[in-house]
């Protein structure tokens, strides 16, 4: 739809609008996201009961989570080898989640926020790429899944990092505008509507649009490791690409033991998949599934290219005071389409894979194990 289209059909300035079409606004599915906000039944809801998951949730017995094994472990080396197998033959390729938009983090672009002094969260994960192709003498290519806020900052970085071993491009996830709570477009204070990025179950739609996928699949591409640009702990790790393909399943999901407010593994109807919290219906505890999702998985690119149709999930949010509506979809709800391995993996420690970011003051708290992490893999010298 053109820019002046959307101006006319939304009442919106033309700078909104050209924001809009430029990340593949799609106005239809708009406008029935923001129909469910104006049914008269949902007068007295809160829109909770709109995410609960459907069928008989159960937490995971003991044979639904595979452990990744210490290292040092002849079982260890031996997923490693099968990893390195893999990689080294250039099967496996990284995507970087870094299309959020960063609210607290004062709305920068995360990926360019120094995790540790001179190493911003982005050079990170690319200095971990380098180790491995300077190890195994092949090519490992990096994407990244932009927004709107980030776009021009991480296509300039990937411009100026990118080489024949760890070639980068960038995916734009699309956009949308807040709503109010019965389906009017949200306005701040200036009379401008509120844009927002939709959550990181953009990314098969945001990699199929750039065409990224059926470039990689003819260089013999075959499996995607995916994690947030914030958790710099979640390395490239041979072992786990190794699980990944001792478990002959299209998915595996990185979990940690634990509770977490986020997702984390449960049965439905006796399939396991990654459930977000708010998404579990009365009655259910959420710290009785024992494990918290990491946002890291290995998926194979059939995954991606399948077209699952994720969940378009009513999130309430605050901005400036005032309680409005996006709708969202969540990467790790891939699982509920698709034979999923729930892997175990450290949170803290040497082999620790689990040091998300969400503000400053989370990240000063972590830097410490960070460091201790990254130096400890030969990605950083020891700070």
């Amino acid at each position: 739809m053109q820019a002046s289209d959307l101006v006319a059909r939304y009442g919106i300035d033309r700078a909104a609008a050209d924001t809009l079409g430029s990340y593949g606004f799609d106005a239809e599915r708009f406008d029935d996201l923001r129909g469910r906000l104006a049914r008269p039944q949902r007068a007295d809801s809160d829109g909770g009961e709109a995410n609960w998951v459907l069928g008989t949730v159960e937490p995971p017995a003991a044979d639904d989570l595979t452990r990744l094994p210490p290292p040092g472990t002849a079982e260890r080396e031996r997923l490693a080898e099968a990893g390195r197998e893999a990689i080294a033959g250039s099967q496996v390729g990284v995507l970087l989640l870094a299309g959020g938009m960063a609210t607290r983090f004062g709305g920068g672009v995360k990926a360019m926020a120094e995790v540790l002094a001179g190493l911003t969260f982005a050079d990170a994960k690319l200095a971990d790429l380098r180790r491995l192709v300077g190890e195994f003498d092949c090519a490992i290519p990096l994407w990244l899944m932009t927004s709107f806020r980030s776009d021009a900052a991480l296509r300039d970085w990937a411009a100026a990092s990118a080489s024949s071993t760890v070639p980068i491009d960038v995916a734009p996830q699309c956009i949308s505008m807040r709503l109010t709570l019965t389906g009017d477009l949200f306005r701040g204070s200036d009379g401008a509507v509120s844009l927002y990025a939709p959550g990181h179950g953009d990314a098969p739609w945001a990699m199929h649009k750039r065409g990224l996928l059926g470039e990689f699949a003819r260089r013999g591409g075959r499996h995607l490791f995916v994690t947030n640009v914030d958790n710099a702990a979640a390395t490239l790790d041979p072992a786990v690409i190794g699980a990944h393909l001792a478990g002959s399943r299209p998915l595996t999901c990185e979990v940690v033991a634990g509770h977490a407010s986020g997702g984390s593994p449960w049965r439905v109807d006796g399939h396991m998949q990654i459930v977000e919290a708010f998404r579990l219906p009365p009655g259910v505890d959420p710290s009785s599934s024992g494990a918290a999702n990491t946002n890291s998985l290995v998926a194979d690119i059939e995954v991606f290219e399948a077209g699952w149709p994720l969940t378009w999930f009513e999130v309430r949010k605050q901005v400036g005071g005032v309680e409005v509506v996006q709708f969202e979809r969540l990467i790790g709800e891939l699982s509920a389409f698709v034979d999923t391995t729930m892997l175990v993996v450290e949170r803290d420690g040497p082999d620790g894979r689990f040091q998300p970011v969400k503000d400053p003051a989370e990240l000063e708290a972590r830097r410490p194990e960070i460091a201790r992490i990254l130096s400890g893999r030969g990605i950083v010298t020891r700070r």
